[in-house]
């Protein structure tokens, strides 16, 4: 059965530094994904950023809604733009950064229905 899920629906996760809603995922009934919208402000010079993090069994994939970014990953640094797509997978540690004037918006699409036993997250970074 087809299900719609709005955004005043979606389940605030309330990450530091960042908006960021779970739309979709085990927890509202559908068990074999995940989807959130994420929101990175234009950072505060003076506050630490979000660490590193990486998903030990599964690929994330992130689609740019608007804005523009880095993604600093074991295997680069990956400049993001609206429209991009970026795939991350099993087990490579990633972080995303706004680089530009304005937030930038991602969609992130995971294909299992609970990612918190796949995540790992380190410290806080001031890079």
């Amino acid at each position: 059965m087809v299900r719609v899920f709005t955004e005043a629906d979606a389940k605030d996760l309330g990450l530091k530094g960042r908006k960021s809603l779970e739309i979709v995922s085990g927890l509202s009934g559908d068990s074999g994904i995940t989807v959130r919208l994420v929101e990175i402000p234009v950072p505060n010079p003076s506050e630490k950023f979000r660490g590193p993090h990486r998903y030990t069994n599964f690929e994330k994939c992130i689609y740019i809604l608007f804005g523009q970014g880095t993604m600093k990953s074991d295997s680069g640094k990956h400049e993001l733009k609206t429209g991009d797509t970026i795939v991350i997978p099993p087990d490579e540690w990633h972080v995303t950064r706004n680089t530009g004037n304005e937030s930038i918006t991602m969609l992130c699409y995971f294909p299992v229905g609970d990612i918190r036993p796949g995540t790992e997250n380190s410290p806080p970074d001031d890079s």
